[in-house]
């Protein structure tokens, strides 16, 4: 052992949750409670059911401690994404997640119902 090593990680899996990164062009019509299909890479593409909870009030790069700078020569837009937090619909339920194949940090595809 050194010091500053890592003896172990705890990651609770019982409360887990989405948070999407959407381009700025795609919140137009995004709204919270609107019903989420997300498609999960590690389930073998499964899909799982949501709802939008929240809507970031910032980019992500704007909450950064070193925020990245637009160079002044530019006159392109960049595109900036906003964090938007997905709650599962079956997180409540007894026994949602037991066997731990949901994990922070996975794959998923999400698509939001807009209208």
């Amino acid at each position: 052992m050194q010091a500053g090593q890592d003896l172990l990680s705890l990651v609770p899996t019982n409360d887990i949750w989405v948070t999407a990164n959407f381009k700025e062009t795609q919140l137009e019509y995004m709204r919270p409670g609107q019903s989420v299909s997300i498609k999960v890479d590690a389930l073998g593409g499964a899909k799982l059911h949501g709802k939008v909870t929240a809507i970031g009030g910032a980019t992500g790069s704007r909450y950064s401690l070193l925020p990245p700078e637009t160079p002044p020569e530019t006159t392109s837009k960049w595109c900036r994404r906003i964090p938007v937090r997905i709650d599962f619909d079956d997180a409540n339920k007894q026994g949602f997640n037991q066997d731990g194949r949901l994990r922070p940090g996975l794959s998923v595809v999400p698509e939001v119902r807009v209208r």
